[in-house]
């Protein structure tokens, strides 16, 4: 009788999910490796509306507690790592980050496939909301085998999240500084390990689904196609990049996802995790999508869906890079000198305004 009531409010969560009425989310994670082994976690963030992110700063020692759908307490802990990254809807929870070990870590959206366990005795001690589980895997664990060894230990439950009035809907990546790198899914109540070796995520279906996906893009290349004889005429190709004709160009996530594959796994190698960084934001540029080019209507309100942010993790080095629709520049936070004689949580802007350059005058 536990176990039918355990999949039945599972079942409950995932039709909350896919009946919420909150705006779409199409986040695109990727990694990249440098030649002189840096390893760079780099995604991007969209929403229906401004979700008010800042990079928050978390001292080793900051304790938390978690939250639990009839409004208690559940899992309590204190921060063994130091971590940076983005917050959300002004809450002291990483959505996005790094800690100082270069355990890197992201939330992406995943609607309709999201199912949570309902409370119980059982549970309670070890439960936590969705959205809070990015701050207890950055700061209890320092790799990838460490995190996957401790999903007994905690229990993602169905906490309403009010700005978009359902549990959060959400699948994981996570990388640490080696490149190992799993997704990990709420599916029928349980916690669900996928090895990730592409590195690359989106949003819904499953990322099993995604992976066998690519099967039908088997044939796309990097590399030009050479010219065809047929009949005696020789056929060239119009211009560059026909090796990838047939890529999905849409705004989907199974698109993004064979994109993001294609690209990351194609890209020439960087020296170090410097040209890493950058190469990852020019990567993400792909994905990038401006306000009005995506849009869903709830409750006969247009929602255009937009990249809020981009974000590149140095796991080498423990720093954390982003760049905003507003301000291009490209900022970072280096976790080591950020938290250093910190005791409590910072908060440092991600909003800006974008400088423009006049070089009018600055001739050589």
């Amino acid at each position: 009788m536990q176990e039918l009531a355990r999949v039945a409010a599972a079942c409950i969560s995932a039709l909350l999910t896919l009946a919420s009425a909150t705006p779409a989310a199409a986040c695109t994670g990727v990694r990249l490796h440098a030649e002189d082994g840096a390893v760079i976690q780099a995604r991007t963030l969209e929403f229906g509306f401004d979700i008010q992110s800042s990079v928050l700063v978390i001292p080793a020692g900051t304790e938390f507690t978690g939250s639990l759908p009839d409004g208690g307490e559940g899992l309590a802990y204190k921060t063994r790592y130091a971590m940076a990254g983005a917050d959300a809807v002004g809450q002291d929870i990483i959505v996005d980050g790094v800690n100082e070990a270069g355990l890197a870590f992201g939330l992406f959206y995943f609607p309709g496939y999201a199912q949570y366990p309902g409370l119980d005795d059982a549970n309670r001690a070890r439960g936590m909301a969705p959205h809070e589980f990015g701050t207890w895997v950055l700061g209890s664990f320092a790799t990838v085998t460490e995190v996957r060894d401790a999903l007994d230990q905690v229990v993602l439950l169905p906490v309403v999240l009010e700005v978009i009035g359902v549990p959060t809907p959400a699948h994981y990546l996570i990388t640490d500084r080696s490149g190992a790198s799993i997704v990990i899914e709420p599916v029928g109540g349980l916690l669900l390990v996928h090895d990730n070796p592409l590195g690359v995520i989106t949003n819904s279906p499953t990322f099993d689904w995604h992976v066998t996906n690519l099967r039908n893009y088997v044939n796309l290349t990097a590399t030009n196609v050479p010219p065809v004889a047929l009949a005696g005429l020789d056929l060239y190709q119009f211009g560059e990049g026909s090796g990838m004709l047939g890529l999905p160009g849409d705004w989907t996530p199974p698109s993004r996802f064979v994109r993001a594959a294609a690209f990351s796994q194609s890209l020439l190698p960087s020296a170090n995790a410097r040209e890493a960084v950058l190469q990852a934001f020019h990567l993400l540029n792909v994905f990038d999508i401006p306000r009005g080019a995506v849009r869903s209507i709830v409750a006969d309100e247009m929602h255009a869906d937009y990249t809020l942010w981009t974000s590149a993790i140095d796991t080498a080095n423990a720093r954390y890079y982003f760049h905003t629709y507003e301000d291009r520049s490209v900022r970072v936070v280096d976790l080591k000198k950020a938290v250093q004689g910190r005791s409590e949580i910072g908060v440092i802007p991600m909003k800006g305004e974008q400088p423009v350059l006049d070089v009018s005058t600055a001739f050589e």
